[in-house]
């Protein structure tokens, strides 16, 4: 990813979506541009417009953590957003290790230790697995195997939730709120082409779903990001319908980049019973194999 460009656009896309009104500001008459002007943006962090048009033609080198802070308050990021234009401005000065052209995830084949395993493994009452931030699924335990059945069952996709998503039309099965799903997995691979924008394969994906997906293409655009930690998602599996589960993200220590996702339902809720009648399922119906190494 170029990084210019990305400061460039989301800058502007987060100018854009600002209101004079929102900003305390007076509309006035005959505005060209939507949002804020960036004389405007410029007066609320307290730098000269020069500076900061210099800011948004892409240019976070040397930048001050002070003048970013004042910036994101001036563009109301919020927390997500805030973080991601950190990151751009630390892959810019070359300081934010994670960002550098190193892998972050060390080998190009990887594979679970056994511990790991053994950890997904005894998780039987949801589905648990580990991702990393370009939505790759690189362990699983058999419940999770179960669930993305269609996600395996899918030629060519290569175990990716991204993928799925925009090319493969089972995923607005699996997913009865399509559109929201869309938005986070955009989200998440926007913010980690912020997190790691040396990442060739990342690069490969978004190229690859721009060119097949409008819908993609769209949403890549807004420059959205955010954190994607907890809450509530619904499912339609194909084999026990309508499922609603409580997820947790949990970051890797042990391998910055990647995360442990577990699912769980609500006890006592129809979920709950729909996953055991899956798990169930599972033990007695082969599924395809959840890939063992994957690109990271």
């Amino acid at each position: 990813m170029d990084n210019r460009v990305e400061v460039r656009e989301f800058l502007t896309s987060r100018r854009a979506k600002i209101t004079p009104q929102q900003a305390g500001l007076p509309a006035g008459p005959r505005r060209r541009v939507p949002g804020l002007r960036r004389s405007e943006v410029a007066a609320l962090a307290d730098v000269s417009v020069e500076y900061y048009a210099k800011l948004e033609r892409g240019n976070l080198a040397g930048v001050s953590p002070a003048v970013l802070e004042a910036v994101a308050r001036a563009l109301q990021l919020d927390d997500a957003e805030r973080a991601h234009l950190l990151r751009l401005a630390q892959a810019a000065d070359g300081t934010d290790t994670l960002t550098r052209p190193r892998r972050r995830a060390t080998t190009r084949q990887w594979t679970p230790h056994r511990s790991l395993q053994w950890v997904l493994d005894a998780v039987t009452a949801g589905p648990a697995c580990v991702r990393n931030g370009r939505m790759d699924i690189l362990a699983v335990n058999p419940l999770a195997r179960a669930f993305y059945t269609d996600l395996y069952a899918t030629p060519g996709n290569q175990a990716n939730l991204a993928r799925f998503q925009f090319l493969d039309p089972s995923s607005r099965r699996f997913y009865p709120d399509w559109e929201t799903f869309a938005d986070m997995a955009v989200a998440i691979l926007r913010t980690e082409a912020g997190r790691n924008p040396y990442d060739k394969d990342l690069h490969d994906l978004v190229g690859e779903l721009s060119t097949r997906s409008e819908e993609f293409r769209t949403r890549w655009g807004a420059h959205n990001v955010r954190h994607h930690g907890t809450g509530t998602k619904h499912f339609l599996h194909p084999s026990v319908g309508e499922l609603t589960l409580a997820f947790e993200d949990l970051e890797m220590a042990a391998t910055p980049g990647l995360t442990l996702t577990v699912y769980t339902a609500e006890p006592g809720s129809p979920s709950e019973e729909a996953l055991r009648l899956l798990a169930s399922w599972a033990a007695t119906h082969e599924t395809p194999s959840a890939q063992q190494s994957s690109t990271t």
